[in-house]
């Protein structure tokens, strides 16, 4: 049974209940001062706080959906098998394959041209060798007679580490969402490319190219662009291209699309920090060269290499984020004729349910700043 099951979930949460239950039951008779007797309240203590906390941790993560996987929980590679389809999605690409195919969670959902598509596939990175699961939404309009011909504005969506491309999905609901966002006439039907940053796992290696390591700027600022324009009716310009992520996925994005503004137009940050991180799930990303280091700071990149275009969107809260300071240290040093947005609200941590408020607004804020032609 999977590690998000619901059966699962109800199997372990019984277990606590009937441990509980036992406990109360038996503690009368294991009062007693002897081995066994403490040996047998020290085991049902135990496995009833066991089940209690499993309970609660598998309950969290069906929520907020952590881990898709027991591989995923325990740090294992899993390896995809690769079914090459040419069909319906332009006119094919060495660099990315379709693996499968699902409905969006919309009405209409059963019908493409009702409620669009989601592709599961896998990218193959020319330049970088990296090779990357990905989920590609494809909106209704894609389907339709009247947009035959066509391009779309492409958005590519990064989750927080160690999060998996299902989150973007269930969690945080980015196809129904953008759909929302299009249905009521406040942004424009766009493809969206959803993937984890972690695309070394369990490395979390910060989007930054690693000397004798991943490639994984590299991967997102060239590779992945180039594999879904080629693929699907996608534009090749910065002007086709956005950018968004939460977390770690929001420091990914605002950093590709800092130094890579002529293939970004636009980056947002949701909860973003703006220095990468370096600690045991990182290793070492540098190997000891601060010019590396200096790149992957944002604040830095800012005040020595101003960004020559591009638009960026950061978000915080007054309570309950930790970068407010840091957001607002941002803000003021993008200067033109880069341009900066944001939202802030007035609580807010650092959650899903955060991220679900500022999701629509930000869409709409990509959606602005992107061209189909």
């Amino acid at each position: 049974m999977g590690l998000t099951s619901k059966v699962v979930l109800a199997v372990v949460a019984a277990s606590a209940v009937a441990l509980f239950a036992a406990t109360v039951w038996l503690w009368p008779r294991l009062a007693r001062r002897s081995a066994a007797a403490v040996t047998g309240r020290v085991g049902l203590l135990l496995a009833t706080q066991l089940t209690l906390f499993a309970s609660v941790g598998l309950a969290a993560n069906n929520a907020f959906l952590f881990y898709g996987s027991w591989a995923d929980l325990f740090g294992q590679k899993q390896e995809l098998g690769v079914v090459s389809d040419h069909t319906d999605g332009g006119p094919g690409s060495r660099n990315m394959t379709r693996i499968g195919t699902q409905r969006p969670d919309v009405p209409g959902g059963g019908v493409p041209s009702a409620g669009g598509r989601i592709d599961k596939v896998v990218v193959s990175g020319r330049l970088s060798g990296i090779e990357s699961p990905a989920y590609v939404y494809l909106p209704p309009e894609y389907f339709r007679s009247a947009y035959a011909k066509r391009t779309f504005p492409a958005v590519v969506v990064l989750t927080g580490y160690p999060g998996t491309a299902e989150n973007l999905l269930k969690g945080l609901r980015y196809p129904r969402t953008a759909h929302e966002r299009v249905k009521a006439g406040k942004a424009q039907p766009m493809i969206l490319v959803m993937l984890r940053p972690t695309v070394a796992p369990p490395r979390d290696t910060e989007c930054v190219d690693i000397p004798k390591g991943p490639q994984t700027e590299t991967f997102f600022a060239k590779d992945l662009p180039e594999a879904i324009s080629q693929s699907y009716r996608v534009g090749k310009q910065a002007r086709n291209w956005g950018i968004i992520g939460n977390s770690t996925g929001g420091y990914c994005a605002l950093k590709v699309g800092l130094h890579h503004p002529d293939r970004y137009a636009a980056s947002a940050g949701l909860s973003a920090y703006y220095k990468a991180a370096e600690d045991p799930t990182t290793g070492d990303l540098f190997h000891g060269k601060q010019e590396l280091r200096d790149r992957a700071d944002l604040m830095w990149t800012l005040e020595n290499r101003p960004p020559s275009g591009g638009s960026f969107l950061v978000t915080t809260s007054r309570q309950g984020e930790g970068n407010l300071r840091s957001t607002m240290r941002f803000i003021d040093k993008v200067k033109a004729p880069a341009q900066v947005s944001s939202i802030m609200l007035d609580s807010g941590g650092h959650n899903f349910t955060t991220w679900r408020r500022e999701i629509p607004p930000a869409l709409e804020w990509l959606s602005g700043r992107l061209s189909a032609q």
